[in-house]
């Protein structure tokens, strides 16, 4: 089964569970984002996308899952640090996100992979990931650990790979032992080295540099996403786009 018929079925085991879910808290950090059709739009998104953030599967660091789907899914594209992507692509689409946030892992399953299949694989835009920490405090570790793994060119195997296993938020899933699990079947090879530079000032401080802009350019919940190219104003924010249309949308225009 190709990587886009899994991800239509799960839309559609998840609508199926609509009725079940019990968003909470969670679905409050993109309503502060919306306003209007478009608001009503994300509410929609959420209610159908934090089915996942509910389950009390994932976090597991001893049953990795979708590993083979991570790998088919970056394979072939160019990375550097936490950029995937040409780096001569004349779109830059950054996302501001938390690797406990289940709205995130959402958009990495549900969302990101036609833009990443599509504009990114043919090389008209980058995708740039920086960490903005709100869930909690393994949020910051997570944050330099996918760092640390990008140094050694697996940084996005390792954000995808945490988030398609991604546990509970809050729950203390995401300690050492996961960490070090998400690193290795990201494809991370020296091992030692990461756990060495994942837990440095370097990535560290970075994890607060990113965290602390994304909150200047006035974002409040996670995934938030900006937009800079030839034909956009500067650096233009998107919120939180409601779909992969309106992602390839704004490259299109932005180009």
């Amino acid at each position: 089964m190709s990587n886009k018929r899994e991800r239509e079925k799960r839309r559609e085991e998840r609508l199926q569970e609509e009725t079940k879910v019990d968003a909470g808290d969670r679905r409050t950090r993109l309503l502060q984002l919306g306003a209007g059709a478009v608001f009503l739009v994300i509410v929609a998104v959420v209610v159908l996308i934090v089915v996942n953030g509910n389950s009390d599967s994932g976090g597991d660091a001893t049953n990795l899952q979708e590993v083979s789907q991570v790998d088919s899914l970056v394979k072939g594209v160019p990375q550097e640090g936490l950029v995937l992507g040409d780096p001569k692509a004349k779109v830059e689409l950054i996302e501001y996100g938390d690797l406990q946030c289940p709205v995130c892992k959402a958009y990495s399953e549900e969302v990101l992979p036609d833009v990443i299949e599509n504009q990114v694989q043919n090389g008209q835009a980058k995708v740039d990931f920086r960490n903005f920490i709100i869930i909690g405090p393994q949020s910051g570790p997570a944050g330099a650990a996918a760092l640390a793994a990008g140094a050694q060119g697996r940084g996005w195997n390792y954000l995808e790979l945490f988030y398609r296993n991604q546990g509970k938020e809050n729950s203390g899933y995401a300690d050492e032992e996961f960490l070090k699990a998400v690193a290795k079947g990201a494809g991370v090879k020296d091992l030692a080295k990461w756990e060495t530079e994942s837990k440095g000032t370097k990535f560290t401080d970075e994890v607060t540099k990113t965290s602390e802009e994304a909150q200047r350019l006035g974002f409040s919940g996670t995934p938030s996403f900006a937009i800079k190219g030839p034909n956009s104003n500067g650096l233009e924010l998107l919120g939180t786009p409601e779909s992969s249309a309106a992602i390839e949308e704004a490259i299109e225009d932005a180009s």
